[in-house]
């Protein structure tokens, strides 16, 4: 049996399955992808997820390959499929349910409109100094129509009723975050699930680049369950290991 595990840095949707492997101490190939090169949109790396993203799993065996894309879905796999004495799942079906509650508002609501103030202010980076020639190259490498579209609206800039929207997204969420933690050490009653590790992920770097909405006075205890899990020996050892792309801010 082999684990690769292909991702940029320990951001974002990239660093759900990382964490959780880190967590669960399983033995895995990590292949960190540089975005900047536009790795994921090569040939060799849409044989593997023909939609060019990551992350992406695979998980050989005597079976051949298997191939595991979407980073939630990767993380239920790992626990399903590699089960360790770091249970990142309750064990009652009422905890499961209120942990995929929380997953799925992640990847439904709270990670896109904190992605898109994202890809406005860093990943247009990426491709100001291309040419238009260049940059109509490189769009025609990505196979998802909506990634096309995100990627001309991260060059020009997204229009800022798009952004304003986005950010009251944003303000809403922590406050819901805010509110829950107020009253629960982690997001499920009891238990440091995937819930918080798909939160975590997108909520991690707020306090630096969204400060304004979160902070010690405005949203405390998401503050502290950031700074809580910051401070597990797993986190320390990813961010350790793997390395973070530095994107600096639009000019």
């Amino acid at each position: 049996m082999t684990l690769k595990l292909y991702s940029f840095g320990p951001a974002a949707n990239s660093m759900k399955p990382l964490l959780t492997v880190f967590e669960k101490g399983l033995d895995v190939e990590k292949h960190r992808l540089d975005p900047a090169k536009f790795e994921h949109h090569t040939d060799w790396f849409k044989a593997i997820n023909p939609r060019g993203q990551v992350p992406a799993l695979v998980d050989s065996g005597v079976d051949g390959d298997k191939v595991i894309t979407e980073s939630t879905v990767i993380c239920e796999y790992l626990e399903d499929e590699y089960p360790t004495e770091v249970s990142l799942r309750p064990a009652d079906s009422f905890g499961r349910a209120q942990m995929r509650i929380w997953t799925k508002w992640v990847d439904e609501y709270f990670c896109w409109c904190v992605s898109t103030i994202g890809w406005h202010r860093y990943v247009g980076n990426m491709v100001k100094g291309l040419t238009d020639a260049e940059f109509e190259e490189k769009v025609k490498a990505i196979p998802v129509v909506e990634q096309q579209v995100k990627w001309r609206r991260a060059r020009e800039g997204f229009p800022q009723d798009m952004l304003d929207e986005e950010m009251r997204k944003i303000g809403y969420s922590v406050r819901k975050l805010d509110d829950h933690l107020a009253d629960h050490e982690w997001l499920v009653p009891g238990q440091y699930t995937l819930a918080d590790i798909c939160n975590f992920a997108i909520a991690n770097g707020m306090p630096f680049g969204f400060k304004e909405l979160v902070n010690k006075e405005d949203t405390p205890h998401l503050v502290r369950w950031i700074e809580q899990i910051n401070e597990r020996p797993a986190v320390k050892a990813m961010f350790a290991q793997v390395e973070l792309e530095k994107l600096g801010p639009r000019e």
